[in-house]
Formats: structure tokens, C-alpha cells, sequence
């Protein structure tokens, strides 16, 4: 691609790099110029403009966007994206429901080597998405690029970006109450809330007392695809109540403890086929923290391991809280 200033007289066929004002109208960038926008600038005074002349080999904007978005979400329907149509050599990939980005990262970050002109941006890896959430945006920033590195970048990255849509239907919770204890209507509300992002129904809430044997019992005969457990008082240890009712109703427990602040007191476990995740107490609050991250990909049938747990703390610190100030920031004296 050619860039820059050409004679008014030669612009047919080049595309206008800047918007320039002829009259009472206005050229816009990007727009491919005609005969007759060569004698609207001469009459403007305009001796020449600057324009970006395609060569041979060379792919528009727009028309590269849409070749390298539909590689990336090589099926967009299996992928559950949508793809929207390509302007200003961007298109947008939408997610197709509630659910969680999966990327090829690797793949991608080949794809953004080929040549700086051709990007794609992406949320983060397992972000979870509501319907019609942005997961990517492929951007050809000059008005045009040579094909081959389109095509390049395309069989790099194929089938990169896709969207998990959750394959359990059915939650349930159970909240162990303590006297004196936070009031359950605010966690019950919280997780309602995230369970329905999800596109889930939250189908059974039992609140029991706050006793090992009381809750081993409603583990086992709670509804849902999946059980989550909310305490009263915070888990401390993997023998703490929570922990071992699981046990004790038959199932096991494979962590305890995460690197994602707020959400250090979660443990994730299953009985049988049904996965069991165990609630930190700021779960209780609707703000982002490390049971969100575990639950959509649990909700999602992603595998959620011991290690991958372990593997959230790099990018798990959230946010500061004003009561938990010392030892990570010193107060003025």
C-alpha cells in the first residue's frame, strides 16, 4: 500500500486518509474517492490530499477484518459468537449468551506477531460473559494490508476464540447459620444473582445449622447440577465443618485454599458427579471476587483442578479492603 499526499487530479480509486471539508459536505476517511470528489476538492482549492493507494496484493480493511474474523471463530455457531459486520476495518465478536471465553493464547498471540497492522484484542482468558458481551475485537489499522500476511495470520489462529456456554442447568445452595451470624437473605441474594448471570436457576436454597453432621446430611439430598456451600462462619481449615461434612457425606474435597484476594477461603470438592464449591464469605457481596472465577467455570464444565486453582494467582489480586490494611500498606503515623 502507498500512503500519502497525491495531486487532486490522480485521487479516484485511493482511499482519503484524513476528512477534509469541501463546501458544505465533508469528505470522511476511509471513503474510496470518485471522479467526481476530485473536482469537489480542485473547487476547494484543495493542489492534493492525502490517500492510501492499494497495490496489487493487497486486502482492504474491511475485507481482511472479515477473512480474519471468521478464522478466529472458525464456526461461529459452535463457537456461540456472533460475528457483527466489518467498518473501519474492525469487527467485533459477541458472545452468543452467558458463558466463558476460552482462547488459544498462544495461537493468538502468533497471530498479533504477523504484522503490526493486524490485531486482534481479546478479554481475558476464562472471562466470564453475559450475552452480547464484547469477547474480541479484530482491528486492521491501515486502510489496507498485503493478503498474504492476512491469510498467514488466519491459519495461525484459526479456531482461537470461543465462548463456553454452561452445561450444568440447576444450583444449589446451602447456607449454615450461626446465632448471631451474618444475615443469610444477603448471600442468598448474591448468589441467586450470579447463578442467573450464569443463565442458571438457583433451584434449592436449605439453610441448616452451622454443625458437621446437620450439613453432611443436606449435601446429599440437596437439588441441583451442581451444590454450593455458604457457612456462617468462615472455613479456617480443610477439617473445619464444610470441608468435612463433604467427606462425611460420601465425597471428597480437592482444595482448599485459593491465591485470589478477596476469596482465600474457598474450597472446591464433588460428590460423585456433582461438583460441591465451598464459599468464601465475601461471597456474600455481589463484588467480583475468587468464587465467580471457579463457579462460571465450574457452571461451564471447564476443569477446574487443584492446579488451576493455584494457577489464579498471578492477575487473583482484586482489590484493597479498608480492614485489611496492615501488613500489605503501612499506616502514617
Amino acid at each position: 500500500m502507498k500512503f500519502g499526499p497525491v495531486p487532486v487530479a490522480d485521487v479516484s480509486g485511493a482511499i482519503l486518509a484524513h476528512s477534509v471539508t469541501v463546501g458544505d459536505r465533508k469528505l470522511r476517511k476511509g471513503m474510496v474517492l470518485l471522479p467526481e470528489h476530485a473536482t469537489q476538492l480542485a473547487e476547494a482549492g484543495f493542489a492534493d490530499v492525502i490517500v492510501a493507494q492499494m497495490e496489487p496484493g493487497d486486502c482492504h480493511e474491511d475485507e481482511a477484518a472479515r477473512m480474519l474474523a471468521t478464522a478466529l471463530a472458525s464456526d461461529a455457531s459452535d463457537a456461540n459468537l456472533r460475528v457483527t459486520e466489518a467498518f473501519t476495518g474492525r469487527v467485533n465478536l459477541l458472545a452468543d449468551g452467558p458463558g466463558v471465553a476460552v482462547l488459544n493464547v498462544t495461537a493468538l498471540e502468533r497471530f498479533n506477531q504477523v504484522n503490526p497492522m493486524i490485531t486482534v484484542a481479546t478479554v481475558p482468558q476464562y472471562q466470564q460473559m453475559g450475552a452480547a458481551g464484547m469477547v474480541a475485537t479484530i482491528k486492521v489499522i491501515s486502510y489496507a494490508v498485503p493478503k498474504t500476511d492476512v491469510l498467514r495470520a488466519a491459519d495461525l489462529a484459526r479456531g482461537a476464540i470461543r465462548l463456553v456456554r454452561p452445561v450444568h442447568r440447576k444450583a444449589g445452595l446451602i447456607v449454615t447459620d450461626i446465632p448471631g451470624g451474618p444475615p443469610n437473605e444477603k448471600g442468598i441474594a448474591a448468589m441467586r444473582g450470579r447463578v442467573e448471570a450464569l443463565g442458571m436457576e438457583l433451584c434449592d436454597v436449605q439453610i441448616v445449622p452451622h454443625d458437621t453432621e446437620a450439613l453432611a446430611a443436606v449435601i446429599a439430598s440437596v437439588r441441583g447440577d451442581l451444590t454450593m456451600i455458604l457457612t456462617g462462619s468462615a472455613t479456617s481449615d480443610v477439617d473445619d465443618v464444610a470441608p468435612s461434612a463433604v467427606r462425611v457425606a460420601g465425597g471428597t474435597v480437592d482444595r482448599f485454599g485459593m491465591p485470589v484476594d478477596p476469596g482465600n477461603l474457598l474450597f472446591l470438592g464433588a460428590l460423585e458427579d456433582r461438583p460441591v464449591i465451598g464459599l468464601p464469605g465475601c461471597a456474600r457481596s455481589p463484588a467480583l471476587n475468587g468464587a465467580d472465577w471457579v463457579l462460571s467455570r465450574v457452571a461451564c464444565g471447564i476443569e477446574t483442578t487443584a492446579v488451576d486453582i493455584a494457577a489464579m494467582g498471578v492477575g487473583g489480586l482484586l482489590k484493597e479492603i479498608p480492614t485489611r490494611p496492615q501488613p500489605r500498606a503501612q499506616r502514617k503515623k
